[in-house]
């Protein structure tokens, strides 16, 4: 990315997305080295600013290591300085630069069960902290290699790609941003007056209580790149199946050819055709790992291929997306896990969406 791009880039994340504003303590996480360039230009924006910019830069190596060495007693360990920063900050904004998207794929999937389920209480902390507008956060990427190479393109292709997902082509990507949060705002607005959804597609048929909830637009708030609109269903209300044809990818570990049966609200059947062990203990992290945490339409006709990076994935534009385990307590979302998995399913083939027994998107274009 050229200097001017960075500069755009940063101040969007900074101006647009997480509205740093004077006095803010601004923790900027960084995921390796390879994003130094994009940092530089977010840490000089919050100066600019008036805020407090803090850096953060992981080791790649750290997460690997500590899976593979913590006992079970540092497996439940959680560091009263990070703790510390999820109760005081004011912005986080987290950039993924990974140099290796694989490296915790052979990992110990139940000791990584377990650290999830440690770290859970600092998940919920931002959430709930974000849902009172106490804490304004972003996840952003910068190209790196692995990146690319995941979505089976070269660096400057998927360099291409990220820009054009995030808008940043765009003279005025913020203008664009908040055009597109009011056309998705006007579904949210329909869907908010309605308390049924279901969805139709191939190995698919299942249904959804909405009642009481709400459904939320992001266009470049906390994801960016962004687009959906999305809710946390009644936690005892799905009933039916639904089959993820898109590949699922968790903590770099593949599952895919998901299908999944749901009674009450629990999965009752769940059988991936590649990746299924890990998929299995994953569901059985924990109680709500069962449950449905959210349900989202994909929004970012931008955004089309699979790339291996659910930030862009869960976005594609004609698909809709399923987490199982954490929802999210703004929507009025109740189930607690230390899992979130976002599930893809393409809907252009002849998938359906009914809200309150109306069809309201087929094929992936919504009708109303």
């Amino acid at each position: 990315m050229d200097e001017k791009l960075l500069e755009k880039y940063a101040k969007v994340l900074v101006n647009y997305s997480t509205k740093v504003k004077e006095n803010d303590i601004v923790i900027i996480r960084m995921e390796s080295e390879k994003a130094r360039p994009l940092a530089k230009e977010i840490y000089k924006e919050c100066l600019l600013q008036g805020a407090y910019p803090i850096i953060r830069l992981s080791i790649p190596e750290a997460q690997e290591y500590f899976i593979k060495y913590a006992n079970e007693k540092q497996l439940a360990y959680v560091d009263p300085m990070t703790k510390l920063e999820y109760e005081t900050a004011n912005v986080m904004i987290s950039l993924g630069a990974p140099l290796n998207v694989k490296h915790m794929a052979k990992a110990d999937s139940k000791k990584m069960g377990e650290r999830s389920k440690a770290t859970r209480p600092l998940s919920e902390l931002l959430l709930n902290r974000s849902a009172k507008g106490e804490l304004n956060w972003v996840i952003a990427d910068y190209p790196t290699d692995a990146l690319a190479q995941e979505a089976k393109m070269s660096l400057e292709e998927y360099t291409e790609f990220l820009i054009k997902g995030c808008y940043l082509n765009e003279d005025d990507p913020v203008q664009k941003w908040v055009d597109k949060g009011v056309e998705q705002q006007r579904i949210a607005d329909y869907l908010n007056k309605t308390t049924k959804i279901r969805y139709k597609g191939e190995k698919t048929d299942i249904t959804f209580s909405t009642e009481g909830r709400t459904w939320i637009s992001c266009a470049g708030l906390n994801n960016f790149p962004d687009g959906e609109i999305f809710t946390s269903p009644v936690e005892d209300s799905a009933n039916g199946e639904i089959y993820f044809d898109y590949p699922a990818i968790y903590r770099g570990n593949e599952s895919n050819k998901i299908h999944l049966k749901l009674e009450n609200g629990k999965v009752v059947y769940a059988k991936a055709e590649q990746g299924d062990e890990f998929f299995q203990n994953m569901i059985n992290l924990d109680e709500g790992a069962k449950f449905v945490g959210e349900i989202a339409i994909g929004t970012n006709d931008n955004i089309q291929d699979i790339t291996g990076n659910i930030l862009f994935d869960e976005k594609i534009g004609g698909a809709i997306h399923m987490a199982l385990g954490a929802s999210y307590p703004e929507t009025g979302g109740k189930n607690v896990s230390g899992l979130h998995w976002d599930l893809i399913k393409n809907m252009k083939n002849g998938g359906e969406i009914y809200a309150d027994d109306k069809l309201i998107y087929q094929n992936g274009k919504f009708l109303i």
